[in-house]
């Protein structure tokens, strides 16, 4: 019992002794912010005064290194230290290899015993793609003309700037994030090339020294008429507008054409059946008149008293005349006023005798009704 109580005083002695040891080493310049690239190494340094027994590095509020007066403790081959003297004082620096986007955040430095512990920030850049879409390009003598080139997957956005290696009689550019991703840049190069050469684009990291570039060839030649392009852009101005109105006023004229080609053919068929219809209307009236002159014919007979010295024709008067003649005469004898008796003899009562008006004023047949 008494052997018990003598080694609980003997342990509680080395913590005493450990506390007051530690208690005399402090840090003296902690780490220091480092913005890198990513898949490269990151560096961070810690100094501390002499008499220290452990000293912890963590990331993000992990431990990732250890380290002891003889050896550091690794837990992870990304992170690994080294040490050294440097005015009396100890410096461990703890150095990160392949830096991954993920590791940016805060790192720490702390020493066991203690509430002192320095921190610093760690930043990550990703450098992405940096390409020319249409890569050589042939283009036109003092023609302008732009090139693209597109920047993605970067984190910042780089900033983008072009070497022009040809003649040119004008050249500017501008460089706009991507809308549709926030880790693309595009950079529009407008040129007037009056020559052969190269175009570079290049995307240049803030912060450490990272860039990236892609050189295309520019060609350049003459203009020629026997491009359909070429020749509707050596057109000037003026000629174009004169090509579109000659234009409009030939469709114009062609509709006005084959307007008055319709209203033409129109006109032509009314007037055909016009004289169709003429025809038949001519041809019914000479049958009807020839049938009504083979009747009369038919149902009497000449008188024997026509006079042979008058011309005989063969028209007839139509019925209608003849009724209207008749009609005439019937009331002429009804208007005849009484002469009295007449005691002539005549001679026995004969057939009527019924008198036709012919066409001609001139001709008058008699024919004897049977």
């Amino acid at each position: 019992m008494e052997g018990s109580w003598k080694g609980i005083l003997a342990v509680l002695v080395v913590l005493a002794g450990l506390a007051a040891s530690g208690s005399s080493y402090q840090i003296i310049e902690g780490p220091k912010n480092a913005t890198v690239v990513e898949g490269s190494e990151a560096h961070f340094n810690c100094t501390i005064s002499q008499g220290w027994r452990l000293i912890m590095w963590t990331l993000n509020d992990v431990v990732v290194l250890s380290v002891t007066p003889t050896e550091p403790i690794i837990t992870n081959d990304r992170f690994t230290s080294a040490s050294y003297e440097e005015g009396g004082n100890s410096v461990s620096e703890m150095i990160i290899h392949d830096v991954q986007l993920q590791d940016a955040g805060r790192v720490k430095c702390s020493l066991q015993n203690s509430d002192r512990d320095a921190s610093a920030f760690l930043s990550v850049q990703v450098m992405g793609e940096l390409r020319i879409p249409r890569g050589n390009l042939v283009v036109t003598e003092d023609k302008p003309c732009n090139v693209t080139c597109h920047a993605s997957g970067w984190i910042p956005l780089p900033d983008i700037s072009w070497e022009i290696g040809v003649p040119v009689s004008h050249s500017s550019y501008y460089s706009v994030p991507d809308p549709n991703d926030l880790q693309s840049a595009v950079s529009v190069l407008t040129l007037t090339p009056q020559g052969n050469g190269t175009l570079t684009c290049l995307a240049d990291m803030k912060g450490p020294n990272a860039h990236k570039s892609v050189t295309v060839n520019l060609t350049v030649v003459h203009p020629s008429w026997g491009s359909v392009d070429k020749a509707g852009a050596s057109l000037p101005t003026w000629a174009i507008a004169l090509l579109a109105v000659s234009l409009s006023l030939l469709l114009i004229l062609i509709i006005v054409l084959i307007i008055i080609f319709c209203c033409c053919c129109v006109t032509g068929q009314e007037e055909k059946e016009s004289s169709y219809q003429s025809e038949i209307r001519k041809s019914a009236s000479v049958k009807t008149n020839k049938e009504t002159v083979e009747t009369k014919v038919k149902s009497g007979s000449e008188n024997k008293a026509y006079s042979p010295d008058e011309p005989r024709t063969t028209e007839l008067v139509s019925p209608a005349l003849e009724s209207s003649e008749s009609s005439v005469r019937e009331q002429q004898r009804n208007r005849r006023p009484y002469q009295g008796p007449d005691h002539r003899w005549q001679g026995p009562a004969g057939p009527p005798q019924v008198s036709f008006i012919m066409a001609s004023p001139r001709t008058v047949r008699n024919v004897t009704l049977v």
